[in-house]
């Protein structure tokens, strides 16, 4: 079947000493895995490696045999140009990082456009600001709206916020949040990508970077912590 389509990419592997394997997530069929061949070869322009930058989003013709099998492009252009996602070191560290995350945690083939739409609505965001010390943490939280396990905010009020369950709670249980690292994730669960960047202190945006990895490990199978931690947290320490 031939398919065209906006498709964000999430990792790329190389395979052998000229191909890729690229995965991305496809505006019209979820999560895709494709395989390039020749990508390090000059004479193949319409694969050149830039396109396959973490976050990268492509306007792609490819052919889907949707037999579990990776799939091939046909044609490749850029979608959304960035200016400056890929050669500013804070962003593509931070890109680098959350491209991590998605990759484990979009784990079906399942079509999910509000999904696709966050996440080009938020990378275009992202490009065109420079105060972006809270990007990474706004971006894991909301995204598990699209992921199905958003925390429940009708009783916000109470003190403690139970990871295992997704929700404030009255009494601290034993996978719940202090009281202080729950009033912080309230603080973000308020906070839009435009809000004052200076909300939290270096000590308080590494306490929520944990809690989030936390939550997602509660929630996915098989979701690992992403190699590019470490990375990030110099970055913005």
């Amino acid at each position: 079947m031939l398919v065209k389509t906006k498709a964000i990419v999430i990792s790329s592997l190389k395979f052998q000493e000229k191909s890729l394997i690229v995965k991305c997530f496809t505006l019209s069929h979820g999560l895709k895995s494709y395989f390039v061949r020749d990508a390090f070869s000059s004479k193949k322009a319409s694969h050149k490696i830039a396109y396959f930058q973490p976050f990268s989003i492509l306007e792609i013709e490819a052919v889907h045999k949707n037999k579990g099998t990776l799939e091939n492009f046909k044609e490749i252009k850029t979608a959304v140009p960035f200016q400056s996602i890929h050669t500013d070191f804070v962003k593509s560290t931070m890109v680098m990082f959350l491209s991590e995350i998605l990759h484990y945690s979009i784990q079906e083939e399942e079509k999910n456009e509000s999904l696709f739409v966050f996440l080009e609505t938020a990378l275009t965001w992202l490009d065109h600001h420079d105060e972006i010390a809270n990007f990474h943490l706004i971006l894991m939280l909301e995204t598990t709206k699209y992921l199905g396990f958003y925390p429940e905010v009708s009783e916000i009020d109470l003190p403690y916020f139970e990871m295992n369950g997704g929700v404030f709670t009255l009494f601290q249980g034993i996978n719940a949040l202090t009281e202080h690292e729950t009033n912080l994730f309230k603080k973000l669960i308020d906070l839009k990508f435009d809000n004052d960047q200076k909300v939290f202190h270096v000590i308080e945006r590494q306490i929520l970077l944990k809690i989030l990895i936390d939550y997602y490990s509660f929630h996915l199978d098989g979701f690992k912590k992403p190699k590019s931690l470490d990375v990030l947290k110099e970055v913005f320490s």
